[in-house]
Formats: structure tokens, sequence, C-alpha cells
């Protein structure tokens, strides 16, 4: 099996929690040589800690070695870095939220063109077995009516609380004005100027919520039109009414309940003769499986219920594992750039329906 040499960019939680751990087991196929942090202290322990033999401060270190890869995990905007890893020839996994605008992604689906290499979105959660399962129930279901997705999000602290995650105060307040900049420009392409709850909301739909919107759509296709959304609790929640080109609805809510330590995510839909329902846990843990619980009628009219087994294998494994065969052996990527592109017109769609108060007909409908 071929080794694809690939480098990280960004040594925080996601990388220490999960990508860094997880590409050390995965060492048949996969090498790191090399990590990037603007923390300095940051990048040394990662090294130290994973046995990785050198780390860098900048960027365009990592980029002019002979890494094959990279994966993108720092902060966000990740456009500038996207673009140059792209002019630098090699094949790029960027960490949600891709970017803001489609402006970037624009300009990241050019540079890949140009480059001609694999570029794929962190999207882990339609990589999960139990997504992966759930979807072959919906695929066979003759239609669906109603679907709903309920995100009650605590504050990450907590759950991060149970790893040795290193963190270092030791970059310069000016390092991170660049990125603050691009931030800016990339919010008032997608939105223009907006109040700040409508802001905060486009950010977390961004960040967040983004888990079930691309879900959504790997499932069931793009929506035909954003019905209403609402941002209520002081930018705390956010509820959306999507319609389906086959007259169906979906209702979507994110909350924050910070103090509370039991996530909730679910995405549940339901048929006239089967329900199905996917629930995860929270994206910093380990070890704990999704579930899919699917009530039916059989053949004879008897109701049932089930939960199938799900495969042990964690979905940011199985993204590692999908991003190395489209490498090595040509995959189509599952979770391609194109695609991305799908969920930050939504998003827009999204806030434009918050802000003018009315329906939103969506551009990019597509059929499951």
């Amino acid at each position: 099996m071929n080794r694809v040499r690939i480098g990280v960019i960004g040594c925080g939680a996601i990388a220490q929690v999960h990508h860094l751990p997880n590409l050390t087991a995965l060492h048949r196929e996969f090498e790191v040589p090399i990590v990037c942090d603007l923390s300095p202290g940051a990048a040394q322990a990662v090294a130290k800690r994973f046995h990785v033999p050198q780390y860098v401060t900048d960027y365009n270190e990592l980029l002019a070695t002979d890494v094959d890869a990279v994966l993108l995990c720092h902060g966000d905007p990740k456009t500038a870095v996207a673009l140059a890893a792209f002019e630098a020839g090699k094949h790029v996994f960027i960490e949600k939220p891709v970017c803001f605008s489609l402006q970037e992604i624009d300009a990241m689906l050019t540079a890949q063109s140009k480059a001609g290499t694999v570029a794929q979105a962190g999207y882990m959660k339609v990589h999960d077995p139990a997504f992966q399962l759930a979807k072959r129930e919906v695929d066979a279901m003759e239609s669906y009516r109603f679907v709903q997705i309920n995100h009650l999000h605590p504050n990450n602290s907590l759950h991060l609380s149970q790893f040795d995650v290193e963190r270092f105060n030791d970059v310069p307040p000016d390092a991170f004005k660049p990125a603050g900049e691009a931030r800016d420009i990339a919010l008032a392409q997608a939105i223009g100027d907006v109040p700040p709850e409508a802001r905060g909301a486009f950010f977390l739909l961004s960040g967040s919520m983004i888990h079930d919107i691309y879900s959504l759509r790997v499932m069931l296709g793009s929506p035909s039109e954003v019905i209403s959304a609402e941002v209520w609790a002081d930018g705390r929640g956010v509820s959306i009414v999507f319609a389906y080109p086959n007259g169906a609805r979906c209702i979507a809510t994110w909350v924050d309940l910070p103090d509370l330590w039991d996530f909730k995510e679910t995405l549940e839909i339901y048929g006239d003769k089967k329900r199905v329902i996917v629930s995860y846990p929270t994206g910093f843990s380990r070890g704990i499986l999704s579930e899919v619980t699917i009530h039916g009628i059989d053949a004879d009219g008897t109701t049932y219920s089930k939960n199938p087994a799900v495969e042990w294998e964690s979905a940011f494994v199985s993204e590692l594992r999908h991003f190395h065969a489209c490498i090595t052996e040509g995959k189509a990527c599952y979770t391609s750039l194109a695609s991305a592109r799908n969920d930050i017109a939504l998003i827009i769609d999204i806030v434009q329906c918050y802000m003018q108060r009315k329906p939103i007909v969506c551009e990019c409908t597509s059929e499951r």
C-alpha cells in the first residue's frame, strides 16, 4: 500500500484529539513528517507527542517540503492556506468550515482544477458507519414526508476536559490580524452588513450546524426552498424550515445549552411505513458509536423496532481512509469541495431568509 506523506497545519484540539492519533494509527496509509502551528509551543509539543520529525510555525515552510498532502485544521478562514497548498501541487484535506463565501470556494475550485489534486472537505459524519447504514435504509424507502434535526450543543470545554489538550499562550496578537481581516472580507462577500445576531447565526451555521446541513444534503439531496429561519435566545438558538421537491418538510434546530453535559444530535427521517433515526455523539469523543434506530412495518403488518449493530471504525478514521483511497486509487471524493459549495450557498440562503423574513428559493436543488 502506498503511504501518503501528509503535513498537518494547525495543532489545536481537533488535531490532538482526533487527526494525529488517527494518522498515527493509520501508519500503513500515512506518514506525518512535519506539523505547523502559529504557536511554537503547540507545534513543538505536538511533534514531540506524536513523534513527528519536524515542526514549523510558517505554513509556507511546510508547503516547501516534499509532503504529498496537507491536512488543514487551523483557525478560520483557511482559504489562503488552501490556495497556497494547491499552488504547491498538494492534495488538500480541509476541516470544516471549508470557507464562508462563494467567492472563496470558487477560487479554491479553480486552484484545485489547475493543480489536478484531490480536495476533500472534513465532513466526517457522512463517513460514519451509522450514517451509511441509515442512508441505505432511507434510499430503500418509497418516500419521506417529514425530517427533523435536533442539535443540542453543550460547551465544547465540557468534553475536551476529558483529553490532554496542550495549549500555549505564545502567539503575538498581531499574528491573528490577517485571518481576522480575511474573515471580515468573507463575511461581507457572503451576507453583507447584517445585525450581530445574523452574523452570529451565520458563523454558527458554518461552524457547528454545518454537520447537520451537509448530512441532510447527502442523505436527501438539497432542499428546494428555505421556508423560514428564526434566530432566538439572543443568538443561542436557530430554527429553520426547509421544503423539498417531493413536498416534504424538514425542521432543523440548533440550541446552545452550555452547562449541560449531555450532547444530543439526531437526524430523523419519517415516511409512511418506515422511520430512520441517526443519533451522534459529540465530535469531541473517542470510542463512542453513533446509533441507528429503525421503525417499520413487516409485510405481514407487524410493527417492528430495531437497532442494528454499527461498525466500530470511527467517522474520523473512515474519512482519512477515504482521502488515502482518493489519492492512491483515484477514487471519487465523497465529500468534495464541489459538493461543499452547495452547503455554503444554503447557509447564505438561510441568512437571507432570516433577514428578509420571506421564503428563499434555493438555487442548488438536487434530489437524492
